[in-house]
């Protein structure tokens, strides 16, 4: 006995007339309610960087200045002020701060937030308590985290200068305004202010890390120097490498703090590169010239960035 599959009810929806309209596509309303969802990111995106980054592109190119800058008859000068940025006497200095600012935070940032992670990893009571507190020094306002540094070491009424008291060592002196110590007070706030970062991120890390390795590692004899060195830091390699390179693209950038405790002195100890493309904006009126420092100031990190993720291909294509 045959069935018709077209019109018995035993067989209804398997049947070829059924298979196509399992095949049809979704309507054209299906599609555009599935990229609505999408469309307020595209949108924010598009508002808040790409048209930013453009425009300041197109603003680099251009000799912009106070006088010109409503007027929209600025002469177009190429990349003149790139080069002028770049052979400045501000840069190389500047550069040179940036790094040590950049280096000096994140060995600090890293290392001692590992030690928090691997702190909390072993689990007790209260630890959740306890890492939501130390997120609170990440998510305080940078200008308040520097108005509270700038107090702290203030010479006359610093709380730093009352601690060196306590211990025998009475001083006055203002960290804040002595070019040799200036660069380490503000290295010292911004430490404090990474810590958590880093150790939350190396935290996840570490959840990850299978208990069974250390079990094994203990049975043969391995101490926890060894368990660190032979089990946790390659297994934690991806995560540490992403949390430099983030803590890398974030410190290179730190404007608010800095200005809110030094402003880039004293004789420029602190005149980091952020520091340098606020003063050529906003104190000269040198749009253009500002412009293409801040493309500087970003296009350094993406190269770092850029060269990670070839050697993280790299090496993914190796293995």
């Amino acid at each position: 006995m045959t069935l018709d599959t077209r019109t018995d009810p035993r067989v209804a929806g398997f049947g070829p007339a059924a298979r196509g309209v399992r095949r049809r596509g979704p309507g054209l309303l299906d599609v555009l309610g599935r990229y609505s969802f999408a469309l307020p990111a595209v949108i924010f995106l598009a508002l808040f960087m790409i048209y930013p980054l453009v425009y300041t592109f197109n603003l680099s190119l251009f000799d912009v200045n106070a006088g010109n800058f409503l007027t929209g008859g600025a002469a177009a000068v190429g990349l003149e002020n790139y080069v002028q940025f770049l052979t400045s006497p501000a840069f190389l200095p500047s550069l040179i701060i940036t790094l040590v600012f950049t280096v000096g935070s994140l060995v600090f940032q890293h290392s001692i937030g590992f030690m928090f992670a691997l702190f909390f990893n072993r689990g007790f009571p209260l630890s959740g308590v306890l890492r939501a507190l130390m997120l609170v020094v990440w998510v305080l306002p940078a200008v308040v985290s520097a108005s509270l540094w700038r107090w702290i070491f203030s010479g006359s009424y610093g709380l730093f200068n009352a601690f060196l008291g306590l211990i025998g060592l009475p001083t006055s002196e203002p960290w804040l305004v002595n070019p040799n110590t200036a660069l380490v007070a503000v290295i010292i706030a911004n430490i404090w202010i990474g810590i958590p970062f880093h150790m939350m991120l190396l935290y996840a890390g570490l959840q990850g890390v299978p208990a069974q390795l250390y079990e094994a590692a203990s049975l043969d004899g391995a101490s926890a120097w060894q368990r660190f060195w032979k089990i946790t830091v390659p297994m934690m390699r991806p995560v540490i490498i992403i949390a430099l390179l983030l803590g890398f693209v974030h410190t290179f950038k730190v404007f608010d703090l800095i200005y809110v405790m030094t402003a880039g002195g004293p004789a420029g100890a602190t005149n980091v590169l952020s520091i340098e493309v606020y003063k050529l904006s906003f104190e000269y009126f040198r749009f253009g010239d500002g412009a293409a420092a801040a493309n500087i100031l970003l296009i350094i990190p993406l190269l770092l960035s850029v060269v990670y993720l070839w050697l993280r291909r790299r090496e993914d294509t190796t293995l």
